[in-house]
């Protein structure tokens, strides 16, 4: 029996972050009619919470600025660092990506949006075949006023008028020249966009406000929050449309041709976190981040891969009732190491984030860490997870974080033999002094340096911890997002086990399993192809018949 719809539409996009956005914007592109579906009632996702980075290489910001890059040099990169852990690096998927940036940049550009070249940023393997710096996008900071009402029920929204690149160089704000004057320019940007009666925001907020700006306001899309997917309608082995809860009821939409999949990952999800990876984690993305979409494909027959795995890092773990604080920048900065439950280092503590994540998971994931910071770290440096004064006595308070005028006594405050953590520090400030890290090689990686301290030397990644009072903050797994979900072919398609398409249903995001596998070639690369294969889904949509 043929379900009857409430509403009808060409395309129906579950999920209102980056890859939710460039679907419908694809989809409107090429003509076609669009809802699109938050469960929660915030809309943006882990997209408005982010740093707002797209890793796109070979794009034509780059091309207009005569940046070296090229087809075939993305590709060698990809396969250096990501190779073959499945159907979801294929080859072709790979092709595809770097293939739909060009598509993806330039329709964005031609509804609105105003991107921005991370200039400085390098992949995150630079030295790898293939390996560049400044592959990167953002969105310009945007007057958030633009959005009207949205503004209200912006996930994480937070009127901040940061670019990328000031992230890394304000961290050096009272250390170095070039962050001083950066920090400064910050100031006078924000003070001047209050001035002007504006609201401006950088990063995700902006990329997010931009998205919208393009899609809801520019084109008309209607987009539906409070309104979880509860099923997928399927005929005749066709998807066909979705119920959904809207306004206190189940709602049956038609999609004429096809349901985007584009809600997040299931990092909030604590029995899938167990189940699936055997950690129940410390995320910093989308609550509403609980895997419902991936769930729904499964039920008609979607394939799952690289549910094991996330968007790994460290975070400084919460305050009770906090947050947890994904730390990029600060562990690469000098006067600082992270240990283990015992006292050894066992990472370099500057690699990128995942890789220090995986470093995590496989050393030990259910011990202790802890950042060990000397004074000159919290004196030069900004670092965001120890500026709330009430928050660091909260964490004090919990155990989490402690300072002692001695590495031995600091020692003794975490449980740790003194005699090992003082022979761990001695070993690190030798390499400090040499400027090599004989151990795991911090800062020999143009990526690491990229973070640390110019005026540091001879290594801007290492610095001796001689001075007291030392700090050690406890250090837990953090992610930025699961990376596991539907297997999909070149077009976001969703496939099942045996390869078939499931027509009429589309994955991207984090509800799909990523192009990037188990590693993250560089920054942007959750939000840079979860864009493309949305607006690759939304062009292979408008190839099909209603």
């Amino acid at each position: 029996m043929s379900e009857s719809f409430d509403h009808t539409f060409d395309v129906v996009v579950v999920g209102t972050g980056g890859a939710g956005f460039a679907t419908a914007l694809g989809a409107v592109d090429s003509g076609l009619s669009v809802l699109m579906l938050e469960s929660t009632d915030k809309w943006g996702g882990s997209t408005a919470m982010s740093g707002g980075g797209l890793w796109l290489p070979n794009n034509p910001l780059m091309q207009r600025a005569g940046v070296a890059d090229s087809r075939e040099e993305a590709l060698a990169y990809m396969e250096a660092t990501i190779g073959d852990v499945g159907r979801a690096t294929s080859r072709e998927r790979k092709e595809a990506f770097v293939d739909g940036v060009a598509d993806l940049v330039t329709t964005a550009q031609k509804h609105g949006m105003v991107f921005s070249r991370a200039a400085d940023y390098p992949d995150y393997y630079p030295e790898l075949p293939g390996g560049k710096i400044g592959r990167a996008i953002e969105t310009r900071p945007i007057n958030t006023k633009v959005i009207g009402e949205w503004w209200d029920t912006l996930r994480g929204a937070m009127p901040m008028p940061a670019k990328t690149d000031d992230v890394w160089l304000i961290q050096r704000a009272w250390s170095t020249p070039a962050g001083f004057r950066r920090g400064a320019q910050l100031v006078f940007r924000t003070l001047g966009s209050v001035v002007r009666g504006q609201r401006l925001a950088g990063i995700g907020v902006a990329l997010a406000s931009s998205f919208l700006q393009a899609v809801v306001l520019r084109n008309r899309v209607p987009l539906w929050l409070d309104s979880p997917l509860e099923s997928l309608v399927v005929e005749d082995d066709r998807v066909v449309g979705v119920r959904v809860q809207h306004e206190g009821r189940s709602v049956a939409i038609r999609a004429k041709r096809g349901v985007m999949l584009a809600g997040g990952g299931f990092d909030h999800n604590v029995a899938w976190r167990e189940k699936y990876q055997g950690i129940h984690g410390d995320p910093s993305g989308n609550p509403g981040n609980l895997g419902g979409p991936i769930a729904a494909a499964q039920d008609v027959g979607a394939a799952l891969e690289l549910m094991d795995d996330a968007w790994w890092g460290a975070s400084v773990a919460p305050a009770p009732g906090g947050q947890p604080s994904f730390i990029v920048g600060e562990r690469a900065l000098p006067y600082t190491i992270i240990v283990d439950g015992s006292g050894e280092r066992f990472a370099n503590e500057a690699e990128s984030y995942v890789d220090l994540g995986h470093h995590m998971l496989a050393h030990d994931k259910d011990g202790d860490y802890w950042m060990i910071c000397e004074v000159r770290h919290a004196i030069r440096y900004l670092r965001t997870f120890a500026l709330d004064p009430r928050n660091n006595k909260a964490s004090a308070d919990a155990g989490l974080r402690f300072t002692a005028r001695s590495i031995p006594e600091l020692a003794r405050k975490l449980g740790i033999d003194p005699a090992r953590l003082e022979s761990t520090v001695r070993r690190f400030n030798g390499f400090a002094r040499a400027g090599v890290d004989g151990d795991f090689g911090r800062g020999n990686s143009a990526y690491d340096r990229y973070y640390g301290d110019p005026t540091v030397h001879p290594n801007p990644c290492l610095g001796p911890l001689e001075k007291g009072p030392f700090t050690a903050f406890k250090v837990v797994i953090g992610d930025l997002g699961t990376k596991g979900g539907v297997v999909t072919d070149a077009d976001a398609r969703a496939l099942r086990e045996d390869g078939t398409v499931i027509d009429g249903l589309y994955a991207a995001g984090n509800n799909s399993a990523s192009v990037m596998g188990h590693t993250y070639p560089g920054p942007g690369s959750t939000i840079g192809p979860a864009a493309v294969f949305g607006m690759r889904g939304a062009r292979h949509m408008a190839t099909r018949s209603a």
